[in-house]
């Protein structure tokens, strides 16, 4: 299976949702307050996706969506993976995308917030270099402003000294 990425398109927002909304639940339901679960909606995830068109670089395999990466100035802000893709290397693909994309944003270290009891996601990041930099409350981005999600924040130097 060949693994191309490239930037979204509009077209490609109903996609980016669904493997959102899926991986989100996958790794959020459980782990994060009740009332942030309540507020993502399958809708939310459509118009959220929309609306990050510009913020996201998508996996395509076999002709169809297999994840994406949503990366903001220094930080890697959502990296999702479609079930049916998980294990083939897309994630990694991704990620590296991502670093890329820091990179050339200009910044020496990358960071990102993974749910403090989403412990796959976790396991992964480590795998691939990232250094857990302890627990914090990630501002998660809802209609009117932010709520608090515990999390644990990691880093991964993308600069040569």
């Amino acid at each position: 299976m060949t693994v191309t990425v490239r930037p979204a398109t509009a077209a490609d927002a109903e996609a980016v949702a669904a493997v959102w909304y899926l991986g989100w639940q996958d790794g959020h339901l459980g782990h994060v307050p009740d009332e942030l679960t309540a507020l993502r909606t399958e809708e939310s995830f459509g118009t959220r996706a929309a609306a990050r068109v510009a913020d996201t670089t998508v996996a395509v395999a076999d002709g169809e969506i297999a994840g994406f990466v949503m990366v903001v100035g220094d930080e890697v802000e959502q990296v999702y993976v479609a079930r049916d893709h998980r294990g083939s290397g897309v994630a990694g693909t991704l990620l590296a995308e991502a670093e890329r994309q820091v990179r050339a944003n200009g910044h020496d270290e990358a960071w990102l917030a993974a749910v403090t009891g989403n412990a796959r996601a976790r396991r992964f990041y480590e795998r691939s270099g990232w250094t857990d930099a302890g627990a914090f409350d990630y501002a998660a981005s809802i209609d009117g402003g932010t709520f608090p999600v515990p999390s644990h924040r990691y880093v991964k130097r993308v600069q040569d000294a």
